[in-house]
């Protein structure tokens, strides 16, 4: 289990702080919610989450293939409802992977990416479609 305490600071900040290690994540409401956007907003949160669960669990089965992903890019848009309740509404995730197309790995680190803890997470009504490229 971890903690996360989340102490409120005043106009629309929190400061978010990781149990263990006590490292500290700043947030913000994003602009089109009454906030400045001077930094992550709870739900670019959410997309955070994806893009380095995607990595870092892909990164993990590469290691015990003796493959090296250093230098792959994930990147997340974050699409938000336009009716109410406010809401994510779309994740969708490009995966930039800097190994050949035909990579013998290939299958099993997509799918590994698929089936990350935060992907697994996610309710189902929220889309998110994940391309690869594969770029070495």
């Amino acid at each position: 289990m971890v903690k996360v305490d989340v102490e409120y600071t005043g106009d629309l900040h929190c400061d978010a702080t990781h149990g263990p290690s006590k490292s500290k994540i700043p947030t913000d409401a994003p602009t089109d919610n009454k906030g400045k956007g001077e930094a992550f907003s709870p739900t670019d949160l959410v997309a955070t989450a994806l893009g380095t669960c995607i990595s870092t669990t892909m990164g993990l089965k590469a290691e015990s293939l003796g493959v090296d992903l250093r230098g792959m890019k994930v990147s997340v848009e974050k699409e938000m409802s336009t009716d109410p309740p406010r809401r994510i509404v779309g994740l969708p995730s490009e995966v930039h992977i800097p190994l050949p197309p035909d990579s013998p790995h290939r299958e099993v680190l997509e799918q590994t990416a698929l089936n990350c803890p935060v992907h697994k997470s996610l309710p189902p009504e929220i889309s998110r479609p994940t391309k690869f490229f594969w770029e070495g």
